[in-house]
C-alpha cells in the first residue's frame, strides 16, 4: 500500500510539472518570448472586411489566416453555406520603405501548388492585405507600394481586391 502511495504522489509530481513545462507557441526552444513581426500572428476576416472580389468570385463569408513566426501560413476561408476550404504553405515579407508597407510572396503547397503576390500594412490590430496570384500565371499584376493600395493590375481594380483584417492573437 505504502508503494502505491508513493507511486501515485510521483505521478502527479510529473503530471504538475509536464502541465508546468509545456512550451507556450509565442515562445521560442529557450522559452523567451518570440517577436512578432510584420503580419505574423492570427487574423481574421468577415463582414464588410472582406475584400469585394473574393465576395462576388467565391462568396466568401469570412477569412481567418496565421502567419507563423517560423514563415508557415494557413488560411481558413469560409463561405456562406460554411463551407470551408484550406490553404497552407510559406511566406517571405520584407518591409518597402514606403511607410509601414511591407510586400509578401505566399508560396501555397496545398490545396494546390501556386504562388501569390501582393503587400499589407499593420496599423494597431489592423491589417490592410492586398495580393494576387502571380503563379502559374492568371494575367495578375501585383500591387506596389508605390502606388499604394489599390494598385493591383495598375489600379484596374480599385479596392475590390483590398482586404483587411483584424488582429485575433
Amino acid at each position: 500500500m505504502k508503494k502505491l502511495k508513493i507511486w501515485s504522489i510521483a505521478m502527479l509530481t510529473v503530471s504538475f510539472g509536464m502541465i508546468s513545462c509545456d512550451k507556450e507557441d509565442d515562445s521560442d526552444d529557450n522559452n523567451n518570448p518570440v517577436v512578432k513581426v510584420g503580419a505574423q500572428g492570427e487574423w481574421q476576416s468577415s463582414g464588410s472586411d472582406v475584400a469585394p472580389l473574393l465576395v462576388s468570385l467565391f462568396n466568401t463569408d469570412s477569412i481567418y489566416v496565421n502567419f507563423g513566426t517560423d514563415m508557415t501560413y494557413t488560411v481558413e476561408q469560409y463561405d456562406s453555406t460554411g463551407a470551408m476550404l484550406t490553404l497552407a504553405g510559406v511566406y517571405t515579407q520584407t518591409k518597402t520603405g514606403t511607410g509601414e508597407i511591407y510586400t509578401i510572396s505566399l508560396d501555397q503547397t496545398s490545396p494546390a501548388v501556386l504562388t501569390s503576390e501582393g503587400m499589407f500594412e499593420v496599423t494597431g490590430t489592423t491589417m490592410k492585405y492586398e495580393v494576387v496570384q502571380t503563379s502559374p500565371d492568371i494575367g495578375a499584376v501585383p500591387p506596389t507600394a508605390a502606388a499604394g493600395f489599390g494598385s493591383t493590375n495598375g489600379g484596374a481594380l480599385g479596392t475590390l481586391n483590398v482586404q483587411t483584417y483584424q488582429r485575433i492573437e
